[in-house]
């Protein structure tokens, strides 16, 4: 039996949450689904929007800390002020994110060590790990050596 989809997942949390599931929260999902890089609440307001023109800013911003609850998205605060978003595939939730700093892109990669490294780290203080994320800044070489990025863009 193949496991829920996403949209189905979204549904359910939120009839569990006492939380009413409207078109405007499914073309949030849908539009936040269709997204393959991280997003901001607006630019997902811009791709909601396209599929149903009712879907309000508050609504947005309403339904995104839902849906990272929910495990649908993941949300990543690169300190800039502003929270990026991107859906999570396949339950990978042991990711480590690479932030460049010349062009504050956010690239993930699958780090399986994390859970281990939370356990361990926590167990020595008698702590159960609840949460945890890596999160690296870098700098791109070749943008600094010739001012050209093959990834900015």
């Amino acid at each position: 039996m193949s496991s829920p989809s996403a949209r189905e997942r979204f549904k359910v949390f939120l009839t569990q949450k006492g939380l009413r599931v409207t078109n405007q929260r499914m073309a949030i999902l849908e539009a936040a689904l269709a997204r393959t890089d991280h997003f901001t609440a607006e630019q997902l307001l811009d791709h909601a929007r396209a599929i149903d023109d009712s879907v309000s800013r508050a609504t947005v911003y309403r339904t995104l800390p839902i849906m990272t609850e929910g495990g649908l998205l993941r949300e990543v605060d690169i300190g800039s002020g502003e929270k990026f978003y991107r859906p999570i595939a396949d339950n990978n939730s042991q990711v480590a994110q690479v932030v460049c700093t010349d062009c504050d892109k956010i690239f993930e990669i699958s780090a399986p060590f994390m859970s281990w490294y939370g356990s361990t780290v926590s167990s020595k203080l008698g702590l159960t790990p609840v949460s945890q994320r890596l999160q690296v800044s870098a700098q791109c070489d070749r943008f600094r050596t010739t001012g050209d990025c093959p990834r900015h863009g």
